[in-house]
């Protein structure tokens, strides 16, 4: 039986591997990364033709930079949209972005059409929202959820609250989510499954106690 964490929980889970056990955060991005690419080749019902990245400026947005390098290295058409103050972005972010820039890897932004895409890559929020979405985001998952293409989340669907499933005034609809370490509390509640679709728990290294515990 799969087990679920708190949003607090999750970020002492993720305190905990990189501050006491030593595994640094930049090497936990790049295994999250790998698996989240490696779950959208396994969906069958995701159209990798045309790829568009939504990346917040946290360590979400910082997973969805390594999701687009590892598209766009492997000869996937990726264009990448960030949303969000640069100036508040996260170091790990920040490094990701370098990369993305080493490879030339197209930017757009938010008067972009959406339609033009067949899979949209959810990487606005992580699972520590807080308050409901306003702005830019807003815009960016109203665009998304009304495009013709298909939306594999990162963590948890942008707007949906990782303890009570609730949408925080706008929220992603995913035909996939690839959750990190263990699903989200509020994934298991009924008003989320529109919003998660097809849950995939990618082990990156992070566990309860000194193994994994999931399936």
């Amino acid at each position: 039986m799969t087990q679920t964490i708190t949003v607090e929980e999750s970020r002492q889970l993720d305190a905990k591997t990189i501050n006491e056990i030593g595994i640094p955060s930049l090497v936990l991005m790049e295994r999250a990364g790998l698996k989240i690419y490696e779950n959208m080749l396994d969906n069958k019902d995701l159209d990798l033709s045309k790829i568009l990245i939504l990346a917040g400026t946290g360590n979400n947005g910082g997973d969805a930079l390594v999701v687009a390098r590892l598209f766009a290295t492997h000869g996937y058409h990726v264009h990448t949209l960030t949303v969000g103050n640069p100036a508040h972005a996260s170091d790990d972010h920040i490094a990701q972005a370098k990369i993305c820039d080493y490879y030339q890897i197209p930017k757009v932004f938010l008067d972009e059409k959406f339609d033009k895409y067949t899979t949209i890559v959810d990487g606005l929020f992580g699972s520590g929202l807080s308050r409901n979405v306003g702005g830019d985001f807003a815009t960016a998952i109203d665009k998304a959820n009304a495009s013709t293409a298909n939306i594999h989340a990162i963590d948890i669907p942008s707007g949906l609250n990782g303890d009570t499933g609730n949408v925080m005034g706008t929220a992603i609809k995913a035909a996939s989510t690839s959750t990190i370490a263990y699903p989200k509390v509020g994934m298991e509640k009924d008003q989320a499954k529109a919003y998660t679709g097809k849950i995939y728990v990618d082990d990156i290294g992070i566990y309860r106690g000194n193994q994994f515990e999931g399936e």
